[in-house]
């Protein structure tokens, strides 16, 4: 909302009114004057409904007399009745179209937020005709007007978008948003606003977020939602989550907590098995006295985008990246620079596990009004991007749309939104549009064991692309029971490597090329044999030229492993 009190001195600053100076009004009426004078008091005490009667009386005492219209449109603002302040300023205009600039900007501005898109292209166009408009409300006019012109075209040309709820086994009576997706589509992780007494409704003093999780059933539905529980849920508040490919590590924000560095900071926990780790608080660098919050963990586990207040950002709230190092600690966060971020908000980042497209929220991009979603695909770093693309309407409206996240595949969204006043905020789903997909991606399962005792081991396990023997994942198997999943773009050919204390090298290679981009994971059986008399390494990403001794550069990753 505008600073009302601010804008109206703007207002009556350029059409010369004063309070003390009579021979401004555009009345000669002492009567009009008078009871306006008395509006104007209530209006600085806030007594509305009084103003709106002096001014009412003062209309009435002289029907040609302009400032009241123009003081019911900024209590109109005020209180929220903004179609009312819509018509308050047209009355105003109706008497003197050429009367001022401003009353066209602040019309203009309100029927955008309003997404009466067309109406506001046709009066922002009229400030520029003013040779007496002032120049910040020019250059205001012209920002919101390229606005009002995008999001009047993307009216006339809507994308596809069929949004689906859940369903009730997800969605409840309160607010469910922030979903987090496991690279399998299997388990889905929210935020559920609920009361901490249940006797009463949800409200400021008596609401708490909590996480949920619902787990798919073979049906493909979504099963009933259970507390994820403690250690992670507390008294206090948890939300904002993402979850790692592999459902094995997860990061969220937490509130008020006794080790924070802020109010608001980002907190890890890792899975054993089927149990949780107590969170905790991944610290500085990331964390500060300021506000971090909603992270985006990348597939691969190395970056960690998230949204901060700090100083040496672009805006009032930006989005940051920190990638992990080799001692397992968070580096220090790079801004995502000019090509992301504006001088106003950017939040909710979803790094896709294709690792090179980002969805996020904005008010500084152009857009239908409000927090829009967008997308945009890295270039060659973490501060070069192509121009963020606004997803379109109706997926994005005149409220504000955040928090969407897109499925490994790339053609499900899932998202956030009040759609139905007796039940709050529910998670949807939709068909993402073709052109806002990411790139195709396969997940790799498997599970480590001991080839002898079959027992399930954690450890650590490097993937390399073949071709480039760029390493593209370094991720850990599962301390409870072995397993591991990690992301790969299709297409390519890979090598795996493990090496653990107290067993014999360990390699394997596999093939994506002819990897379709489905539900049907790419499965890898890891059996590490214990160092033992007579046990033997088997190198089996060493290759040669056919028919000839010659290495192929494809063995450069099992040499150097070796060495």
């Amino acid at each position: 909302m505008r600073y009302i009190i601010i804008i109206f001195l703007l207002l009556i600053t350029n059409i010369g009114f004063s309070q003390y100076n009579k021979n401004n009004y555009s009345t000669k009426s002492k009567k009009a004057i008078k009871l306006f004078e008395s509006a104007y008091r209530s209006y600085n005490s806030m007594k509305y409904e009084d103003a709106l009667k002096y001014l009412a009386m003062a209309k009435k005492a002289d029907k040609k007399f302009i400032e009241p219209y123009l003081l019911e449109a900024n209590i109109f603002e005020e209180t929220a009745y903004y179609q009312k302040e819509i018509d308050a300023y047209k009355a105003a205009l109706a008497i003197d179209s050429n009367f001022s600039a401003n009353i066209y900007y602040f019309l203009g501005e309100t029927e955008y937020r309003m997404a009466f898109y067309d109406a506001s292209v046709k009066h922002l166009m009229r400030v520029a005709e003013f040779k007496d408009a002032k120049p910040r409300i020019k250059k205001m006019a012209q920002i919101i007007l390229e606005r009002a012109i995008f999001a009047a075209q993307a009216v006339k040309h809507p994308v596809p978008f069929k949004p689906v709820n859940l369903g009730d086994k997800v969605n409840s009576k309160y607010d469910e948003y922030w979903p987090s997706l496991t690279a399998d589509e299997q388990t889905l992780f929210i935020t559920r606003l609920v009361p901490i007494d249940k006797h009463y409704p949800v409200s400021e003093i008596n609401g708490q977020e909590d996480f949920y999780y619902s787990i798919k059933q073979e049906d493909g539905s979504w099963g009933i939602a259970n507390s994820l529980g403690y250690p992670i849920n507390t008294p206090n508040n948890e939300g904002a989550p993402t979850v790692s490919a592999d459902g094995q590590s997860y990061y969220f924000t937490a509130c008020n907590r006794k080790d924070g560095l802020g109010k608001y900071d980002i907190y890890f926990s890792k899975r054993i098995g089927d149990k949780w780790t107590k969170p905790v608080n991944i610290g500085a660098p990331v964390n500060t006295k300021y506000w971090e919050s909603q992270p985006s963990i990348s597939a691969d586990g190395q970056r960690l985008f998230f949204v901060s207040s700090r100083p040496g950002g672009k805006g009032e709230l930006d989005i940051w990246v920190s990638h992990l190092q080799a001692n397992g600690k968070w580096g220090v966060p790079v801004n995502l620079g000019d090509s992301i971020n504006t001088p106003l908000k950017e939040m909710s980042p979803f790094i896709h596990p294709d690792g090179k497209t980002l969805y996020f929220s904005s008010d500084g991009w152009v857009g239908m009004g409000g927090d829009d979603l967008f997308i945009a695909r890295q270039k060659d770093s973490d501060t070069s991007w192509f121009t963020p693309k606004n997803l379109g309407y109706p997926i994005n409206t005149n409220g504000d749309e955040i928090g969407l996240i897109v499925n490994t595949r790339g053609n499900l969204a899932m998202f956030s939104s009040r759609r139905d006043a007796k039940k709050g905020r529910d998670i949807f789903e939709f068909n993402l549009p073709e052109k806002f997909r990411p790139d195709t991606v396969i997940y790799v399962t498997g599970k480590v064991y001991d080839n002898k005792t079959k027992t399930p081991l954690g450890t650590k396990i490097e993937l390399f692309d073949l071709k480039t023997s760029e390493r593209v994942a370094l991720l850990s198997s599962n301390d409870g029971d072995g397993t591991f999943l990690v992301c790969l773009p299709t297409g390519k050919d890979y090598a795996l490597s493990i090496r653990k204390t107290g067993y014999l090298f360990y390699s394997e290679n596999f093939s994506l090329k002819q990897a379709k981009n489905d539900l049907k994971n790419f499965k890898l059986d890891v059996p590490l044999e214990p160092i033992d008399i007579g046990n033997k390494v088997v190198l089996k990403n060493i290759f040669f030229e056919t028919d000839k001794y010659n290495l192929k550069p494809e063995s450069k990753i099992e040499l150097q492993n070796l060495i």
